[in-house]
């Protein structure tokens, strides 16, 4: 099941932090709950994904974006999704969770999450490629953009975004059905 009561916790937390800037890193504070282990006694991978929608969307409302979406009608969903697993997690282990905004293309919007444990090490590292949509469309980027903050440079995307991105357009779509493969 979804984490409403956990994600209301940090809605309301966010609501009530200091104001980010867009480019600005957002740090929340997580504990690996019993029903996000599998049956290896660790975190769920998918459960991990549903995690990283903890820090994303407080994010979001510490920087403008969530009242800038909801004021401009729009709409946004995760296009893709890059995810390395490093260390384990397990229940009740303790986490600090690093959200920021990389940047946007003509297309799509990035963001970079990471899990960190109590020693400092990286658990593991997401990065989110997000559409905008509107009217049940796609909105480019920069439009949005210029409506959150008109005089508003994005930074050059960083070379290993970029790399992602290249990798993704070479991926075939759809993907292939052949059974011997």
């Amino acid at each position: 099941m979804y984490p409403f009561v956990r994600m209301s916790y940090h809605v309301w937390k966010a609501r009530k932090a200091p104001k980010l800037d867009l480019f600005d890193t957002h740090v929340s504070q997580h504990i690996c709950m019993p029903w996000d282990i599998d049956i290896w006694l660790e975190l769920n991978n998918g459960r991990t994904l549903t995690l990283f929608d903890l820090g994303r969307l407080p994010a979001s409302i510490r920087t403008g974006v969530a009242d800038a979406v909801k004021d401009g009608g729009y709409g946004m969903a995760v296009a893709g999704v890059s995810v390395r697993y490093r260390r384990r997690v397990t229940a009740f282990q303790k986490l600090e969770m690093w959200t920021r905004f990389v940047g946007f293309d003509g297309k799509f919007f990035y963001i970079e999450q990471s899990m960190w444990d109590r020693k400092g090490e990286c658990c593991n590292h997401i990065l989110v490629r997000g559409a905008l949509l509107k009217n049940r469309r796609m909105v480019p980027p920069h439009e949005f953009m210029s409506q959150l903050s008109p005089d508003i440079e994005p930074p050059a995307l960083p070379d290993w975004v970029r790399a992602w991105c290249e990798a993704e357009q070479m991926r075939p779509w759809p993907p292939t059905q052949d059974a011997g493969a």
